[in-house]
């Protein structure tokens, strides 16, 4: 008989699910503008360091940023090594078969290999989850471990759930299993991810990760909580909320974003509208891409328009724009 994770489906989770697809479909039907390439980079930025954070790696955003740019940077060579790791798992995110063991063994041999000796392995020793209290769960045995999780793959790769609840349970299950002896956390997060990400392709842009470190406490009591009952109805609860609002948050951000960079050319058009594409560019350290793309925008909502030749021409800002700020 194949194996069925116990969990079961209330009431908050079909409210949950409604209200995240709702979400979602508003930004499936302005994808393109909505999750540009800079609001990929920042919300993965804000996952590494999010994931990173649950573990007590507390380098943060500006100093991940510099990682990613080549740069050095002060801190142990512990937290180093995990948030490089981090990076170059979560490179290969849109890569990953969610549903191949193999997969997971590869990215965790990616995160952990200057870590651990035995990262893409399976444990084989005993471990306990620590809990508030101390010790909450004690791992399977380490022989039970590979068939534990080929039958979590199995079902994962069968059943006709939808998405949403999938990842969550497989998430709780995963950890509760805690195949690796060290990155078990990190991997049942991204692994959530990648289920999410093949259903629906917005959740490239959607830093789910970091709004769990901003719940962390919640995070591990969920866990608990569901171990207590025996089934991860409480956790797929909890993983929902985040999930839902994750997207809400990363909508609010960009749209911020999105309207400091209007902003920030209209003023500087306004000041000197003669002001050159290339001087934007130098001014507002953004590509010629990226300013060409806001100016376009600025046309096509008739807040800015060309007066004569793109050599010879200047800019005419249109009044009451320039002011206006989302809070």
């Amino acid at each position: 008989m194949n194996y069925k994770p116990p969990y079961t489906i209330t009431s908050k989770i079909v409210n949950l699910i409604s209200q995240i697809s709702e979400e979602l479909t508003k930004i499936e039907i302005d994808e393109q503008r909505i999750i540009t390439p800079n609001l990929r980079k920042i919300n993965r930025i804000k996952t590494l360091a999010g994931t990173l954070e649950i573990e007590g790696n507390f380098l943060g955003e500006e100093k991940i940023t510099s990682i990613l740019d080549g740069k050095t940077v002060l801190g142990t060579y512990r937290e180093i090594t995990e948030a490089k790791g981090a990076i170059e798992a979560y490179k290969e995110f849109e890569n990953y078969n969610p549903k191949t063991l193999t997969d997971m063994l590869k990215a965790h041999q990616i995160l952990m290999k200057d870590m651990i000796t035995t990262a893409g392995s399976f444990r084989s020793i005993n471990v306990g989850v620590g809990g508030k209290d101390g010790v909450a769960h004690i791992a399977p045995p380490p022989n039970q471990v590979p068939k534990l999780m080929q039958d979590l793959f199995d079902w994962l790769s069968t059943t006709d759930e939808h998405p949403l609840i999938t990842s969550s349970v497989f998430h709780y299950e995963f950890e509760f299993i805690h195949p690796f002896s060290d990155g078990n956390g990190r991997i049942g997060r991204l692994w959530q991810s990648v289920i999410m990400h093949s259903w629906k392709k917005a959740f490239i842009a959607i830093p789910t990760e970091s709004i769990i470190r901003d719940h962390q406490e919640e995070y591990y009591q969920a866990i608990e909580n569901s171990s207590s009952i025996g089934e991860s109805t409480p956790f797929i609860e909890f993983m929902l909320e985040v999930i839902l609002e994750s997207i809400q948050s990363s909508v609010t951000s960009n749209q911020k974003s999105s309207h400091k960079s209007d902003q920030k050319v209209l003023e500087l058009m306004k000041k000197n509208s003669k002001i050159t594409i290339k001087e934007l560019m130098q001014q507002l350290s953004m590509s010629e891409s990226g300013i060409k793309k806001v100016i376009k925008k600025l046309k096509v909502e008739n807040r800015v328009q060309r007066v004569g030749s793109l050599k010879d021409g200047r800019w005419e800002v249109l009044e009451n724009y320039i002011d206006r700020e989302i809070y």
